[in-house]
């Protein structure tokens, strides 16, 4: 029988606090969505005072990143280089804010960030990516 990483609770709360020391850091207000490899939201956070159009945002950034297993900054550069094609794919979101998730090579489930700039969302999914490290 086959068997896979999975993306925990637990791993969505370290990945969470990770991006969110980023963004608190920077004095961004952010939300920070983590889906699992189907693209389910697993977790959600908002501060109090984070626009709420970031909400949706987030989440659509996370699903892209597992749906496409890249950061959405390559659509991002894709439709600035001229290759709208990427406007037309179902699902895609052209703003650099979301990566995947991996465990020893495998998509496990997807970050998404979105509250300040393109770069300043990109910035902090790098952080909360980087801290999904197992032992």
């Amino acid at each position: 029988m086959a068997s896979k990483p999975v993306l925990t609770l637990e791993d969505a709360k370290r990945i969470a606090a990770a991006a969110e020391s980023e963004a608190q850091h920077n004095g961004w207000r952010v939300v920070i969505a983590i889906v699992d490899d189907g693209g389910h939201l697993l977790y959600l956070q908002r501060g109090h005072d984070t626009q709420y159009g970031s909400v949706e945002t987030a989440i659509c950034k996370a699903h892209a990143a597992v749906a496409f297993q890249r950061p959405t900054k390559a659509s991002e550069d894709a439709v600035m280089s001229g290759r709208l094609i990427h406007l037309a794919l179902p699902g895609v979101i052209p703003a650099e804010g979301g990566v995947p998730l991996e465990i020893d090579g495998t998509t496990v489930g997807g970050l998404g960030i979105s509250g300040v700039r393109s770069f300043q969302d990109g910035q902090v999914a790098a952080a909360g990516a980087a801290a999904l490290i197992r032992n």
